[in-house]
């Protein structure tokens, strides 16, 4: 084993042990918690950002933010939101905004009316400061952070290492489960999401980390893994997560997960030589294999539930009336929000209450496009056209991006399903922006 293959699996190995620690011993949970955010930001002000260390550290806290939650270790519910707009503010001190960074500029400005009109229309009884930040946080986080990461260079290397930053805090989660988690036999016996099988938490949210963690580990074998040890080892990575992914009974993360691999390998194939399409080939036999043996390894621990499950179907394999658990109901209020006040919204937080008193159920919404139409009208609508048309356009200028469309797939799909109750849907987005280079990173530092 060589020095590098020994350094990574001493990192994979400290994340699966505080994973398997803060399940014996809870209250780590809240040090770690609190002390993360204080050991980065030393770091990036040691560093003064020299090499993008923001980004790493943006990474590390939204790759840990699941894990924290479920553990009661986070120090505020948002603060993973937060956290991120406080290092990308610190990196903008030392390294200053993007250029031509105007079209973020105007999204957040476009947040402003339904800010102001929720000030006015929130009911008394509503906590008026939680509930316009819980709704406005995840957007600012997106707009803040693309204020930073716009046309940025960076090189592959530096991207493969942000994205192990957020994978490794995925580990740490997975282990946790895997641990706290009763036996997987015991608790699946219906096809709805399952709780209990997600470490007691919200299986939306952990299949969407779980779905983003295996493609991280599938793009280090296809990218990053410069020994046989580090493809194995990547493999069983992402393995272990996906079939944790795969167990908590929540579609939305493990096919964002999907389909982000599959774009990745269709880049890599259209750009890549004869060669290199042979040598790609047989690595996409292997994520082939991994696949399989989680899937069926999966539905023998499900007895075939699982099969039933993304087939839409209920314990008896009798047809859902409703694909969507029923969330298509709350889109299609909101829309109609939408068209009842096309100008201005109803205002930030507005839209829950509405439901709340036409249909007496205390749901929020899961589709973070309908909330943004209902709550910002025609503002809204100008918004959601910035963020999908600008990273298009950067795609035009540098076709060989080829992590691009896959964070664009993820923050769509993801706030498709999980609005943007996580930080990770606007950190992601964001990293669709940099300027991706092939070269390695002391050439762009010279270049610079």
């Amino acid at each position: 084993m060589i020095k590098e293959d020994f350094t990574y699996l001493n990192m994979v190995f400290l994340h699966v042990a505080i994973g398997a620690t803060v399940q014996f011993i809870p209250f780590i949970s809240i040090f770690l918690g609190y002390g993360m955010y204080f050991f980065w930001i030393i770091y990036i002000i040691k560093k003064q950002n020299r090499n993008n260390e923001v980004l790493i550290a943006a990474a590390y806290i939204v790759g840990s933010e699941v894990f924290l939650r479920m553990t009661g270790g986070n120090p505020l519910y948002e603060i993973t939101k937060y956290g991120v707009i406080i290092f990308l503010l610190i990196g903008m001190y030392y390294k200053g905004i993007s250029r031509g960074v105007i079209p973020y500029w105007i999204f957040l400005l476009l947040l402003v009316p339904g800010l102001v009109l929720s000030t006015s229309v929130l009911s008394f009884e509503s906590n008026m400061r939680t509930t316009i930040m819980f709704n406005i946080s995840g957007p600012v986080c997106l707009g803040i952070a693309s204020l930073y990461t716009f046309r940025r260079k960076i090189s592959l290397e530096n991207t493969n290492d942000i994205l192990l930053a957020m994978g490794l805090p995925i580990v740490t989660c997975m282990t946790y489960v895997f641990i706290h988690a009763p036996s997987t036999r015991e608790i699946i016996t219906g096809t709805s999401s399952s709780s209990a099988a997600s470490g007691g938490f919200g299986p939306n949210q952990v299949a969407t980390i779980f779905g983003l963690g295996m493609f991280v580990f599938f793009s280090r074998i296809i990218l990053s893994s410069k020994t046989s040890f580090q493809v194995v080892l990547n493999a069983i990575l992402a393995l272990c997560i996906g079939y944790r992914g795969l167990v908590t009974f929540s579609r939305g993360g493990m096919i964002t997960g999907i389909l982000m691999l599959g774009l990745l390998l269709l880049f890599l194939y259209q750009k890549s030589n004869f060669k290199g399409r042979v040598k790609l080939s047989y690595i996409m036999i292997l994520i082939g294999f991994t696949l399989s043996v989680g899937w069926i390894f999966t539905v023998s621990q499900t007895s075939g539930l699982i099969n039933n499950r993304y087939a839409n179907q209920n314990a008896n394999g009798e047809q859902k009336e409703s694909k969507f658990t029923g969330r298509e109901d709350i889109a299609m209020d909101e829309i109609d929000l939408f068209l009842q006040n096309p100008i201005f919204g109803v205002g930030v937080g507005r839209g829950y209450e509405l439901r709340t008193i036409s249909t007496g159920d205390d749901v929020l919404s899961h589709d973070e496009i309908t909330r943004m139409l209902a709550e910002h009208g025609s503002f809204g609508v100008l918004g959601l056209l910035i963020l999908i048309v600008t990273p298009l356009v950067l795609y035009l200028e540098n076709k060989f991006n080829m992590f691009l469309l896959c964070f664009v797939v993820f923050w769509f799909l993801t706030i498709n399903h999980a609005a943007m109750r996580l930080a990770v849907p606007a950190f992601v987005y964001s990293l669709s922006l940099l300027n991706l280079q092939l070269g390695s990173p002391e050439k762009l530092k010279e270049e610079e």
